[in-house]
């Protein structure tokens, strides 16, 4: 004999409460954070910028329609595009993930928070030509970094302590929840409404992470976040309209996310949404690298210079050991042929042979014309890795967030150099006074491969200044990065 199952429209489930409370009703007050968004913008900005270099990026951006402009559509930076704010959320979430060189979040779950920036800033000024159009004030930078930090801490804390990845879900789910919360207040979603669009996202379709993984590792990693933030504007949008959600999308039994995605687990939460996130998010300066290897970079980079003091090169190793922390074993320690870009940035075999050969690691080493070069396939047989269940625990404890990698080098002459450990890379908090004239050097380096030197000296101006930048209109800002 079997019960009847209840029919009884359920309450929203609390994960959906809690954030749709926290994006309508929280204030932001830290300066640390405030000032951290604006420096995430502009690192974002550029790395989209440097993006645009490569055809493979490209060929994937404008109109879904060849030709088609929209009045008061949103300008896609560093192109002549101007699209309705679903497709640019498209491109420019595309170009800023495409290197794999904008922010970072590790915890159980990784992620690229930054991403979101694509349905932000598409929003923003998309919303910000219409209503100038309709004579209305449009919106200000503060806006955009308000809706960053909020979409940082929704995407950062729900990473926590759920992993995604291990259930076989990319992490670009929570860029589509983030976005489609930040994105529904933009628009002026209601309570209701907001509650409906983000049970959307849990409801949607999610993305498997096969294309971050061998055999099947793809360029679909590099427009993941794109597609991601795109569909929470689609969703944000359907919202609006009055579209219905679906309140315990996570718990309903059966039928709900958690037993049909999420191996009947629910989330479990660290600590509540505030601007936590923000003041501690990872920047990639350094090097075009998964964040795991950024530090392993780092420490190949020294080895390099240590070699060429004793005389010795790459073809004088005869191993090289990586004692590293298990997040890193599990996504970057591959072996094998590597069959492209996207390949080779998530094998830290590869991010450690090329500094040791080169001295240098840049997104232009991942193409065909660098890796054939058979030194690094010989060299990359050579490196393996160990984990440090210390390295793992200092990952892990949110007081230190550690990435360690430790190198060492034996010599094919039975010299064993001194192993040479880097803890945080320069992006990470603990080296943030170190790190941010790099990072502005980096954002200065990006807007010299698009724009004349007049433009550039118009952005910078623009852009430079805290204070200034906080007052400027979102149209007029996205008007600078027109090519």
């Amino acid at each position: 004999m079997s019960s009847a199952i209840s029919n009884e429209r359920p309450q929203p489930d609390q994960v959906l409460v809690d954030i749709v409370d926290y994006v309508l009703n929280y204030e932001i007050e830290e300066k640390v954070a405030w000032n951290t968004a604006f420096y995430c913008f502009l690192d974002t900005i550029g790395c989209g910028l440097e993006a645009l270099t490569y055809p493979a990026c490209t060929k994937l951006l404008g109109p879904v329609v060849a030709g088609t402009i929209v009045p008061n559509g949103a300008r896609v930076p560093g192109t002549d595009f101007q699209l309705d704010p679903v497709q640019a959320a498209f491109n420019i979430g595309t170009i800023v993930r495409w290197l794999d060189f904008n922010d970072t979040w590790l915890a159980a779950e990784w992620g690229h928070p930054s991403d979101n920036l694509g349905g932000i800033l598409a929003v923003a000024d998309w919303l910000s030509r219409t209503n100038i159009a309709n004579g209305q004030k449009p919106l200000k930078a503060r806006t955009v970094l308000e809706a960053m930090i909020m979409a940082h801490e929704i995407q950062g804390v729900l990473a926590l302590e759920n992993s995604f990845n291990k259930v076989g879900l990319d992490h670009v789910i929570l860029v589509k929840v983030a976005s489609t919360a930040v994105v529904g207040r933009l628009i002026g979603l209601t309570r209701e409404e907001l509650l409906n669009a983000v049970s959307l996202a849990f409801v949607d379709g999610q993305a498997l992470r096969t294309y971050r993984h061998a055999p099947n590792t793809g360029s679909r990693k590099s427009w993941a976040a794109g597609d991601a933030t795109s569909r929470a504007v689609r969703l944000a949008l359907i919202a609006k309209t009055g579209e219905m959600g679906y309140p315990s999308v996570l718990t309903a039994p059966i039928w709900g996310f958690y037993d049909v995605s999420f191996k009947g687990n629910p989330f479990k939460f660290q600590r509540g949404y505030g601007s936590y996130v923000m003041e501690n998010i990872l920047f990639k300066i350094s090097f075009p690298a998964e964040f795991h290897a950024q530090t392993a970079a780092e420490a190949a980079m020294q080895l390099h210079q240590q070699l060429k003091e004793f005389g010795k090169s790459s073809s004088d190793i005869a191993r090289v050991t990586i004692r590293t922390h298990e997040a890193a074993i599990r996504i970057i320690d591959k072996k094998g042929p590597l069959h492209n870009p996207a390949d080779r940035d998530h094998c830290i075999q590869y991010m450690v042979a090329v500094p040791l050969i080169f001295g240098r690691l840049t997104a232009d080493d991942y193409e065909n014309h660098i890796a054939s070069d058979p030194r690094i396939d010989a060299l990359r047989d050579k490196i393996s890795c160990v984990e440090d269940a210390q390295f793992t625990a200092d990952y892990h404890d949110p007081q230190k967030r550690a990435i360690s990698n430790a190198l060492t080098i034996e010599l094919i002459d039975g010299t064993i150099l001194p192993e040479l450990v880097v803890e945080y890379p320069i992006g990470h908090p603990r080296r943030r006074a170190e790190g941010i004239p790099k990072l502005i050097e980096k954002y200065k380096t990006n807007l010299a491969r698009v724009f004349s030197e007049k433009q550039q000296k118009e952005i910078l101006t623009a852009t430079l200044d805290y204070d200034t930048f906080l007052e400027q209109d979102v149209s007029q800002l996205m008007d600078l990065f027109v090519r």
